[in-house]
Formats: structure tokens, C-alpha cells, sequence
């Protein structure tokens, strides 16, 4: 026997954990039947990329399997109904499968939808044995109406989940839908399998060209030579094939109920008396958030009336929630659905305070010198927006287009920018104005004069030749200034095919006093779109 180093301690040999599977076979296709409403003996196939990525039953009697072409698997099955295949479907069904799991055994943990684990240790010893605690989970499985559930039970999670598949080889597998492989016999049991099951093709063909076929003649290789040969990737590999997975079950934890909801009894009818309502669940409810080390920073706010009339918004806060914001953001949606003096059309029975989007709270600490003057300016703006309704403060935002007026998108202080805007900002806009932008954009453009040294207008002519050199600028009120330099013309056309369709110029002007102007030619009028401060 080879002993450690002096000083070194020897290395701690795996432990083996007894783990309880549950697998539900074919879960998309049960996902897709039970959303879509369809009886279980219906062929149906799961299409992904054009190909079958799962069929049910039914239709791989008639020939249809995975990995086939489209049409290849109608052909197969004239009556074969076609659905795309959705992974969120799959999550979204699976959810009802662990919430009754997690009633009668907690400690749940999710693999993937279709298949989830459990430590074996307590419900064996809460329902007197495995096998006895295997048959109460199938039995509230078929309370929701899954049948087809199979169970195994062994050393490890993989050995487990290879023993609940492998009921379906069973003489009987609607019976027989349990196999339990007892306390060490794990390796044994695995032995047999293939090394497909190790989901390492890399490895694989590394080890069948050494002669090893199946998992029982890679578990017979010592545990040194398999890391020295193929490095960690390939011990870890060598402790599923020996019963012995270094994966550990891992209990999953449902995250923290963050909601706030409060029942009004009786309903009421006035804003203020609302509000004074909910400033305790409004604290209580930031207070949680902060208990989580989180911070909202979009919150969706829910009102539910005694006649059954439901109000739902989303708010975005420019930085995060507190008690404050939440409670002025329900009482801005109030005031846009109903009159303020007057009260509601119907009392609130109901409010629902929900974190939509959450933050951590260490990415919004304050900063060395502390954040006062944002904090200022925040809780200014925000007094404004409460006595002069949510639109009464505006932040601008970028937008896509040629003229700088349909650029400059203005939104309520706090609101979400514009997914049209952004998207309309990253098209190419040929003829659009590069940067730097003008700091001054008028609301409506200024008509403006530009001569040249004879006195005569400045025109373009339908070769895009200017008639004459810029000389003289005039403004309003009547100004006139001397052009130390000018740049253009670059012509815009909008809408060509269109009979109201624009065709303008654009040209950039330096006045003697050193102002620069952004200015349009159409229909031989000149205007000032926007100056250069």
C-alpha cells in the first residue's frame, strides 16, 4: 500500500449517496398534448430546425422518430400533427410536477424539465422504506394525471436516473415502474450500459480504441491512471461509470416571495384614503427587498376594483424604489383611470406591488462622495411629477430619422425608452445628419434668407449646382450677418415614390460672429432647423 507524503493527507474516497429519480418519459410531447388540448393517442412530433426533435407514442409506431426530416416524418404518418418545439413549454408544464413533489418530499432538485432528483435518505425513512416512498410519489403523480412516471433508486443520481429508464426494458413496465438497485450494487448494475450513457463522445471513441466497450470494463481501471490518462474530465467520468457521481443532489430553493398584496375591506373610493393605506406595505415591501440584498427597479403595480375592473402597469424608476416612489407611482395610475375630487368609478379592492425587474443592492451603493446632488435632483423632479400629473417631466431620448425634429423622442420622467425608437435608431437613415449633433434644435423650423454678393437668393438647381455663393445671412428678427464659411449641399429625399414625399437640401453656415447654423432648402425657401451653441 502506497502511503501520502508526510504532512499530506490521503484523499478522501467518494461517498456514495443514495438518490431517488423521477423521470417522466416523453415530457415535451406530454407538455405540447396538455397545452394544446390533444388526446394521448394522437401521433404528434415535436418539429426543431426542421427536424423532429420528439414524437410521441403513437407516432413512432408509424415509423416517425427523431432526428428525421419534416417531411420525411408526414409521409411516414399522413395523420402526424405538427407543433413547434418550445423549451419554455416544457419549464412551464414541469412546474405543477414539482410543486406536488416538493407537498410530500422536499428537497427537490430540478435536472431538467422531465426529470428532477430527490436525497433518498429522508422519505425513506419518513415512509418506512424506498419502495414504499417511491409508490406514494407515483401515487400523487397520478392525482394530476401523470401515469407514465417511472422511479429509481440507487447510489448516485446518474445510476438512479439509468435505473428509472431502464423500467421501460421491464416485462411489465406499466406495473413495474420502480426498480430499486440495492446499496452497492450500483456498479454492477451500470456495468452493462454502453459509454453513450456518459454523454462523452470525445471519450468515447479515446476508449473504445483501447478496447473498452461498456461502463463495467472502465470501472475496472484504477482511479490514478484514469485522471493521469485523461485528466479530470475523464475521473469524473470513471465515478459514474463505478456507481459513484460527484454530483450531489441539490435541493432547489424557491425564491423569495417578493409581492406585496393588500385587501381593502371595505373597498375604497378616494386616492388619498388609499394611499395612506398602503404606506405600510409600501415600507414593507422595500424592507423586504433590501432583507434580500435587492432593489427594485421596475415594479408592477396591479388594482383590482370591487366591480371586477383590473388596472395593470409597469413603472421603470430611474435609479430604485422606495417607499415613496412606490406609493406616488399608485397613485399616478389611479389618476390617469378616474377623477381625483370626484373619487373612483368603483373602490379598490385589491392592490398587488410586484418587483418586475430587480437589482443587487452592493451595484447601488453610494459612491465615495456620496450621491446628494442625484438624490436631489430625483426627489425634485419627482415632487414635480406628483403635483403636476406623470407626464409634467420629460427626459429626452435618441431616435432613428433624417430630421433632427423626428430624432428627439421625449418620455414621462422614469418611463422605459421607447423599443421603437431604439430599434428605429440603429437603421442606416441614408441622408441623416452625422455628428456632432446641433445642441439647440428649434420646434418648428426659422425661416431665414441667404443671399449672395449681389443681393439675390441663394437657390439650387436640378443638377444640385448652388446659383450662387452664400454671402449674407438673415435671421429674425432682422439681423443680418456676414458667412465666414458654409458646407453643403447634401440633399435629402424622403418618400420618393410618394406624391408627398419631401426632396430638401442641407447645409451648415458659420456667420461672421462665429454661430453656426444647420439650415434647410426646400421649395426654394430657406429655414434654420438648428444652431451650433
Amino acid at each position: 500500500m502506497k502511503l501520502p507524503p508526510p504532512g499530506q493527507a490521503a484523499p478522501a474516497a467518494p461517498v456514495s449517496t443514495r438518490s431517488m429519480v423521477l423521470w417522466c418519459p416523453d415530457w415535451p410531447i406530454t407538455a405540447a398534448l396538455r397545452e394544446h388540448l390533444l388526446p394521448a393517442e394522437h401521433p404528434v412530433a415535436l418539429i426543431e430546425k426542421g427536424e423532429v426533435f420528439a414524437c410521441s407514442p403513437a407516432a413512432r409506431e408509424q415509423g416517425v422518430k427523431r432526428g428525421l426530416r419534416l417531411r420525411e416524418a408526414q409521409a411516414r404518418c399522413t395523420s402526424l400533427t405538427v407543433l413547434p418545439y418550445e423549451p419554455a413549454q416544457d419549464a412551464r408544464s414541469f412546474e405543477p410536477v414539482l410543486a406536488a413533489v416538493e407537498k410530500i418530499m422536499p428537497g427537490v432538485q430540478l435536472i431538467r424539465p422531465g426529470l428532477c432528483a430527490l436525497h433518498a435518505k429522508g422519505p425513506a425513512r419518513y415512509y418506512g422504506s424506498e419502495n414504499h416512498a417511491a409508490a406514494v410519489l407515483l401515487k400523487a403523480l397520478a392525482a394530476i394525471g401523470l401515469t407514465a412516471a417511472r422511479v429509481g433508486v440507487a447510489d448516485s443520481p446518474f445510476a438512479a436516473e439509468h435505473a428509472a429508464r431502464s423500467t421501460e426494458f421491464l416485462d411489465e413496465p406499466e406495473s413495474d415502474s420502480v426498480w430499486i438497485i440495492p446499496p452497492g450494487e450500483s456498479p454492477a448494475f451500470l456495468s452493462s450500459f454502453p459509454l453513450e450513457v456518459l454523454e462523452e463522445p470525445a471519450l468515447a471513441v479515446i476508449l473504445r480504441r483501447l478496447g473498452i466497450r461498456t461502463l463495467g470494463d472502465f470501472a475496472a481501471l484504477t482511479r490514478a491512471d484514469v485522471r493521469n490518462r485523461f485528466g479530470a474530465e475523464g475521473a469524473l467520468a470513471h465515478l459514474k461509470a463505478s456507481g459513484l457521481d460527484h454530483h450531489s443532489v441539490v435541493e432547489r430553493k424557491p425564491p423569495a416571495e417578493l409581492d406585496v398584496v393588500v385587501h381593502c375591506e371595505p373597498p375604497l373610493a378616494r386616492i388619498d384614503e388609499l394611499t395612506f393605506t398602503l404606506r405600510l406595505s409600501a415600507e414593507k415591501f422595500v424592507d423586504r427587498l433590501r432583507e434580500a440584498g435587492l432593489v427594485c427597479t421596475v415594479l408592477s403595480v396591479r388594482l383590482q376594483s370591487e366591480s371586477g375592473e383590473e388596472s395593470v402597469r409597469s413603472w421603470r424608476h430611474p435609479r430604485w424604489f422606495d417607499a415613496d416612489d412606490v406609493l406616488d407611482r399608485v397613485r399616478w395610475q389611479l389618476q390617469g383611470s378616474g377623477n381625483v375630487e370626484h373619487g373612483l368609478r368603483a373602490g379598490i379592492s385589491r392592490v398587488q406591488l410586484a418587483p418586475e425587474t430587480v437589482e443587487d443592492l452592493s451595484d447601488h451603493a453610494d459612491g465615495l462622495w456620496g450621491t446628494g446632488p442625484d438624490e436631489n435632483i430625483h426627489h425634485g423632479l419627482a415632487r414635480v411629477q406628483s403635483m403636476l400629473g406623470h407626464g409634467a417631466v420629460l427626459t429626452a431620448m435618441v431616435a432613428g430619422g433624417r430630421m433632427l425634429t423626428d430624432r428627439r423622442v421625449f418620455i414621462p420622467w422614469g418611463d422605459p425608452p421607447s423599443e421603437a425608437a431604439a430599434k428605429s435608431r440603429d437603421l442606416p437613415w441614408p441622408g441623416q445628419l452625422p455628428g456632432p449633433a446641433p445642441a439647440t434644435v428649434f420646434d418648428q423650423p426659422r425661416p431665414v434668407q441667404v443671399l449672395d454678393c449681389a443681393g439675390g437668393s441663394v437657390d439650387v438647381d436640378e443638377r444640385g449646382l448652388l446659383t450662387g455663393v452664400p454671402t449674407v445671412l438673415v435671421t429674425e428678427p432682422p439681423r443680418q450677418s456676414a458667412i465666414a464659411s458654409w458646407a453643403g449641399p447634401w440633399p435629402i429625399v424622403e418618400r420618393w415614390w410618394d406624391s408627398k414625399g419631401r426632396a430638401l437640401n442641407r447645409f451648415q453656415v458659420v456667420d461672421d460672429s462665429g454661430r453656426a447654423w444647420l439650415l434647410l432648402l426646400e421649395d426654394h425657401h430657406w429655414w434654420a432647423e438648428a444652431s451650433y451653441d
